[in-house]
């Protein structure tokens, strides 16, 4: 799954209703482009896709507030939100897609902290199974060596599954001690991480406003 489809409608979400120039300039202000497949070209193609998909509805184009050319503006169907949940919960148990596990990171703050809580943690469970099927048949202790220059790779899986739990298990420490707004909690979620020049979206909650049960 690519991280795209996550970032392209948790950022229309944001907004209620965007253009492709919205979605962008939020994700690049995320620096999203430097982590991810997030090119203007993949935008504008995410976002035409998925509303022949269903998960966007596009609206009829309108001209530009800066004179430009007409824009068409997208908002998420009842579709693509219950589409946009279940990526997010995907993204966030992923062990291996950095940038699927970084847009899920993104968006976390959708979820309530009791969710997001339980899905890091069944992140880690995958990663302790992967690093228990690498070292069946390596073993860290005597070094990669043991394998010839290919014992690296070995070596280079278990370290980074080992870092990988150990970001996790901080990152629940600090969700648990009360880190971040989350879903249902009094505060705005995404303060201070939107682009300024754009307006804090999702002030009255609606059928795009809350997580599926």
């Amino acid at each position: 799954m690519s991280a795209i489809r996550l970032l392209v409608l948790g950022a229309v979400r944001r907004h209620g209703r965007a253009h492709g120039y919205q979605v962008r300039n939020d994700l690049e202000f995320w620096g999203a482009d430097e982590w991810s497949n997030t090119k203007p070209g993949s935008i504008y193609h995410a976002l035409k896709q998925m509303a022949k998909q269903g998960l966007l509805h596009a609206y009829e184009s309108a001209p530009s507030t800066a004179g430009g050319p007409p824009r068409t503006e997208y908002e998420v169907t009842e579709l693509g939100t219950a589409e946009y949940f279940s990526l997010l919960r995907e993204a966030l148990t992923s062990r291996d897609k950095t940038d699927l596990l970084a847009a899920g990171i993104g968006f976390i703050v959708d979820l309530s902290r009791e969710e997001a809580v339980t899905l890091l943690k069944q992140r880690i469970k995958g990663i302790e199974g992967w690093r228990e099927s690498v070292t069946e048949y390596y073993k860290p202790e005597e070094g990669p060596e043991q394998l010839g220059h290919i014992g690296e790779i070995m070596h280079m899986w278990v370290h980074s599954a080992d870092v990988g739990a150990e970001w996790t298990r901080g990152l629940i420490e600090r969700i648990e001690a009360g880190a971040y707004i989350f879903a249902g909690e009094d505060g705005d979620p995404f303060e201070g991480v939107l682009a300024e020049e754009h307006e804090n979206p999702q002030e009255a909650c609606g059928p795009h406003g809350d997580a599926p049960v």
